[in-house]
This record gives C-alpha cells, structure tokens and sequence, in this order.
C-alpha cells in the first residue's frame, strides 16, 4: 500500500533532525578558564574584522578635516616650537650635542605616537557600544587597532624630523638598523597600557577624565625635553622601569649614535612593556564579559 502523506511528511521531519543532529556547531562562545588564554585561531580568524577597524580608525581620524594628514606633523611641531623657547633657549637643557629643536622632536615625535595611541585605545570600547552589545568577535582587536592606525601619524610625522636632519647637516648613524626595535617597544607599551586603560574606562567613567592628566604627566616623567644624563647612572634603570625612556633613548641612539648606551634602559622598559601587557590582558580578559551590560 502506498504510504500515507502524513506519514511521508514524518519521515520528511525525522530525516531533516537527523541531517541537523549530524551538525556541530563550529563555534562555541563559553566563558574563558585561568588567569590569562589567547586563542590565537580566534584572532586569526578576526583579521578582516581587524583591518577593516583599523583603517576605520584613519578613515575617521582625517575625514572632513581641512588639513587632513597634516594635523600628524602640526601637533609635534607647534609643541616643538613653544617647548623649544621654554627649555631650549631660555632653560638651556643639555641636548647630548644635538640642536636642541631637534633633539626635543626626535622625542617628541615617539611621545606623540605613544600618547595619542594609548589615549585612543582607552577610549575604543565606550566608543563603539554598538559593536560590544550587538555582535560577538575578540574584544581586543578594539583597543589594538587604533595604535596600529596610530603608526600612520608616526610615519608622517617622521617626515618634519627628516626635514630637521637636512636642515641642521645631522646625518642618520650607522645604528639605524635597531630603529624597528624601539618603535616596537614603544607599540607594545602603548597597547598594554590602552588595553588596561579601556577595561577601566568601561567599569570607572572617571577614568575618561583622568587619561588626558595621566598621559601629561607620563611625558614630564620621561626624556622628552632632557636628557637621561642628567641622571646619575645608579638611578638610571630605576628610571627606566618607564618604558618609554628606553625606547625614547633608543631612538636617539639610532637615529643620531648619542653617547648613551640604551640597551640596559630598553631590557628593563622591555620588561615593563610586557608586564603592563600581561596584566592589561588579565584585567581586561576577567571584565569582558560585563562590558555589554556596562556599556
């Protein structure tokens, strides 16, 4: 006897369970086990989102701006110009032999990076509320991708510090070669401090005001507009648990060959970089999952 048509649309239904019971789910969003996990494969995964945040970030950086581009090299040099008059002149800092304008811009030029990463990368999450409590990808590509998009205002600021060198006869020594290294020292501190930062942000609002103070006092505490000589030398790697004065003294050193040798102040700032960043990425790690409620 031919099958009945309600027992042919039973069959239809128990197949079509069994074809979805077949089926694991691909992906398993659970809360994270320990102190500290990146899952990689996860990250990975994430580098179109990744990049599509991070050119977000220029995009909207020089959108509807009149200068555009030009706002990277306008900061640092109007700063260059007023401290330059101040310090230079007027307080006639030691400059480890270099003209002092381009002593303090060679500074300068790293702080502004540093600073204004960390500072966006504070701010990333209360920013974006939308992509927290709408969707599920890896938080930390939020803080990460503005100091990525921050290496762009790096580069074209380094531009007027080339212009400098020109003018003042001040050739590049022959140990540019570690030039990647304290830029990298200095990406990995702003990260660690960003990514400290924005998880605090989301949970203390204060924290929104502070920043601006935070990072003002950072640039006094680091060798900005003087040299790290004017330290005696028992109290320089106490000084450079800042990370910033290894990197910022590495720089000189290869872009110039200034006499001070950074490699014990870029060893200790090193360890510091990656011990903000561990402890940043435990923090951040152990809220995320009350940003969406927080935001």
């Amino acid at each position: 006897m031919p099958e009945k048509p309600e027992n042919q649309a039973h069959s239809f239904f128990a197949e079509q369970r069994d074809e979805r019971s077949e089926h694991k789910p691909t992906l398993t969003i659970q809360p994270r086990k320990g102190w500290l996990e990146f899952d990689l494969a996860e990250l990975w995964h994430a580098r179109d989102l990744f990049y599509f945040l991070v050119r977000r970030d220029i995009i909207l950086r020089y959108k509807q701006t009149v200068l555009g581009a030009g706002w990277a090299i306008l900061q640092p040099l109007a700063t260059m110009m007023l401290f330059t008059i101040i310090f230079g002149f007027l307080g006639g800092l030691p400059a480890d032999g270099l003209p002092y304008p381009l002593f303090f811009y060679s500074g300068l030029v790293l702080w502004t990076f540093f600073a204004n990463a960390g500072t966006m990368a504070a701010n990333s999450l209360i920013v974006s509320p939308d992509l927290i409590t709408k969707i599920y990808f890896p938080r930390l590509l939020l803080p990460a991708a503005p100091v990525v998009a921050s290496l762009l205002d790096l580069g074209i600021a380094s531009s007027l510090l080339v212009l400098l060198m020109a003018y003042y006869g001040v050739y590049p020594s022959a140990n540019i070669w570690a030039l990647p290294i304290f830029v990298g020292l200095a990406t990995l501190a702003a990260t660690g401090v960003g990514i400290l930062l924005c998880a605090l942000n989301v949970k203390y609002r204060d924290f929104r005001y502070i920043i601006a103070f935070f990072f003002q006092f950072w640039m006094f505490a680091s060798p900005v507009l003087y040299s790290t000589s004017l330290f005696p030398e028992k109290w320089r790697l106490f000084f450079a648990l800042n990370p910033m004065v290894g990197a910022i003294d590495g720089f000189r050193w290869a872009l110039f060959g200034t006499s001070t040798d950074p490699w014990p102040l870029v060893a200790v700032g090193t360890s510091c970089s990656v011990a903000i960043f561990l402890l940043g990425t435990i923090y951040f790690q152990r809220t995320e999952e009350f940003f969406a409620d927080l935001i």
